[in-house]
């Protein structure tokens, strides 16, 4: 009885942040409201012209705006309150907003991993299967992945909110994070949770390692393929496609298997940082990392700057209808 009653009694749960680096408060503020306010005009940018140009109208840029939305949500989940709160003496959040906050990180990040496995799918047919590609990676097709992809991660988020927020918490008001990521959250419980880190262990493993494996297997099939193609320029745009994908897979699954396959062995301090890095830079990154070095993409950007996009429909590249489908990366 005492324990429910402790546990009714907090209504609010207290953010730690980065506390180590109080100095450097109005330095973190800064920086993490021009990162994501790239993060959200980037992946905006990127939403909007692959809507607006019919020559962006392709698989790849399907996946690739589902992806911005994806960093868009994810970050807006708890970067406003988290600028808020380096600007704020107390940190709160209420507890209705902090199940909100990790249901959602969580579900993101999950939908992520399987987003970028059906991207690496995508890429493997365009290069090693290019004849067969419009009717493999059909509308449909797409589609399905794409729902199938989100469906799974919101489905295993909210089992693992489920299983958190059952179990008992006595009280501790104290969440020592910049959000409520779920390894913080569980640090509260005063009951066994043990059934909660093999589930999350489970999960990690099927959603971030099965994912990697997929991937791994696509880019040995696509290394294979692109090693055998005689002319350097189409060798050269082979290892562009890959290449932007390969990075942000790299960063996304280096930075995520840190966080979750070792978490009673880390500092505290670095743990956060790692998070920081992990929710606020790496979807900036990712418009970045494809617009930057893709021709399509700036055609497009140039095209929407003089308001072309909007007054008329622009005309096919021969990149889209060459044996390698839009393989600018």
């Amino acid at each position: 009885e005492n324990e429910m009653a402790n546990q009714t009694a907090v209504t609010e749960y207290i953010l730690l942040g980065l506390c180590e680096y109080h100095h450097l408060k109005m330095v973190l503020f800064v920086l993490c409201l021009g990162i994501y306010s790239v993060n959200v005009l980037g992946n905006s940018l990127l939403i909007g012209l692959s809507m607006l140009d019919p020559r962006l109208h392709s698989p790849m840029y399907f996946f690739l705006s589902n992806l911005a939305l994806m960093d868009i949500c994810g970050t807006s989940s708890f970067v406003p309150l988290m600028l808020v709160n380096f600007l704020e003496a107390q940190r709160t959040i209420s507890v209705p907003g902090c199940a909100l906050q990790m249901y959602l990180t969580l579900a993101l990040g999950s939908t992520e991993c399987l987003l970028l496995a059906v991207m690496a799918y995508d890429r493997y047919v365009a290069i090693c299967q290019p004849l067969r590609y419009p009717e493999i990676m059909s509308r449909q097709t797409c589609v399905r992945m794409t729902v199938l992809s989100w469906a799974a991660g919101f489905a295993n988020s909210l089992l693992h909110s489920l299983l958190t927020w059952s179990l008992p918490f006595c009280g501790h008001k104290i969440i020592n994070h910049f959000f409520c990521e779920i390894l913080a959250v569980l640090k509260l419980a005063c009951g066994d949770i043990s059934l909660n880190a093999l589930l999350l262990m489970v999960a990690t493993v099927v959603l971030t390692l099965a994912p990697l494996l997929l991937i791994c297997l696509s880019y040995i099939f696509i290394l294979a393929t692109i090693l055998r193609v005689p002319s350097a320029a189409g060798l050269c745009k082979a290892f562009s496609t890959c290449s932007a994908h390969i990075t942000v897979v790299v960063v996304f699954y280096g930075t995520i298997s840190f966080m979750y396959f070792k978490p009673k062995a880390k500092d505290p301090a670095l743990d956060k940082i790692i998070a920081l890095f992990y929710g606020v830079v790496t979807p900036s990154l990712n418009p970045i990392i494809y617009s930057l070095r893709n021709a399509e993409v700036k055609a497009a950007a140039i095209a929407l700057l003089w308001g072309d996009l909007l007054s008329r429909k622009m005309s096919h590249t021969p990149c889209c209808s060459s044996t390698l489908p839009c393989m600018a990366g």
